[in-house]
């Protein structure tokens, strides 16, 4: 049986971070979207605001109550903390005839990502999977990794381009986490029931006020997330979708999406799984010192897929079916998963209204048998 927090008493949880010198990141309302910043207080969170989302289509709007996860995902992840969208790898400096490098060595901060739902869980262990878990370890994020304490949300309400479901990712969370929260909003009452995942998560929220929950509040949480998952707002069959875009790699629907694809790269930013970079190097004008940065690239620009005497995919058709088939097929091969979590962040952002699930379809629906 879970625990219950009063909706009151959250402000601790935040204090009890912050004391054990975690730096909390939250949901918080910025530019007219939820987005992931460093809050203080509760005051910080957006207390009573949902988001509307459609393909192409974002806006937040006044909730009836004063829930404070009331909303879905927004166009940041976790990830730009984990994976920094910039990162300098090393400094040169010229001494004698020659160069001495320099080592990059970061000043690893203690996060505590406070509201991650179950398909950011499942996009932070793909990471894990690719970044730390095979041969080649990035350093970067090895390190901030390690320092992670996590307060996941399960959801209590499904966005318009969620499928979740299809991907076996959420509603709820079943690992990743030191602490869970299920918020319940039941008349008068504001509580939210709680468990812990880890010796760190239970020594926490043994500096907070609780009780044991009743029968009947457990019931209500668990039934808000039941609810959940009748509330998709899309839906991916995965049947055997990673044979499909193989057999499929030449479907006439390749043509199609890529004459509404714009290659602008939004949903690869703001896809919590995509991890490609690419590496510059920068000079001083004297040739005294020079740097070597990392930074976000996407499969959508021309530069990325640059080598020795041409680019490998010059036209939108072969970047939008890169991107898809990586996704939804060759990952399988590579780490064993999806790298699709179905937050729905690609169809929301995506100026043209690009829906993958869609695209899926389409192609599953007309498929020409040999």
């Amino acid at each position: 049986m879970p625990d219950i927090l009063e909706s009151k008493n959250l402000q601790q949880l935040i204090e009890v971070l912050s004391a054990d010198g975690y730096r909390v990141v939250a949901p918080t309302v910025r530019d007219n979207a939820i987005i992931y910043d460093e809050i203080a207080t509760v005051a910080d969170l957006p207390k009573g605001w949902t988001d509307k989302q459609d393909g192409g289509n974002y806006r937040l709007e006044k909730r009836k109550d004063d829930a404070f996860f009331g909303y879905n995902v927004g166009p940041h992840s976790w990830k730009k903390f984990l994976h920094p969208p910039v990162t300098r790898l090393f400094r040169a400096k010229l001494e004698g005839n020659g160069f001495q490098v320099v080592p990059e060595v970061e000043e690893t901060p203690d996060f505590a990502f406070f509201g991650v739902r179950s398909c950011e869980l499942h996009a932070i262990a793909i990471h894990d999977r690719v970044l730390i878990d095979e041969q080649f370890v990035d350093p970067v994020y090895q390190a901030r990794r390690e320092k992670i304490f996590t307060v996941a949300v399960n959801c209590g309400q499904a966005g318009g381009t969620c499928f979740c479901v299809s991907m076996n990712t959420g509603p709820k969370a079943s690992f990743g986490y030191d602490i869970v929260l299920t918020e319940v909003l039941d008349g008068e009452r504001h509580y939210f029931t709680v468990e812990t995942g880890s010796e760190k998560g239970a020594e926490v929220m043994s500096k907070i006020p609780l009780r044991k929950a009743e029968a009947e509040e457990s019931e209500t949480a668990e039934k808000i997330v039941a609810e959940t998952v009748l509330q998709m707002g899309r839906y991916l069959d995965t049947t055997g979708i990673r044979d499909l875009l193989i057999r499929n790699y030449d479907h006439p629907r390749w043509d199609e999406v890529a004459s509404r694809c714009l290659t602008c790269a939004n949903c690869t930013m703001v896809c919590p799984t995509c991890f490609c970079s690419t590496v510059e190097d920068v000079t001083d004008l004297k040739g005294h010192a020079a740097e070597r940065w990392r930074k976000w690239d996407s499969c959508f620009t021309l530069d990325f897929s640059y080598i020795h005497g041409g680019n490998v995919r010059s036209s939108a058709k072969s970047r939008y079916r890169q991107w898809m088939t990586h996704k939804l097929s060759a990952w399988i091969d590579q780490f064993e998963t999806s790298g699709c979590v179905g937050c729905g962040r690609c169809i929301t952002w995506c100026p043209t209204g690009i829906d993958i699930t869609e695209e899926v379809r389409a192609i599953r629906e007309t498929e020409v048998s040999d």
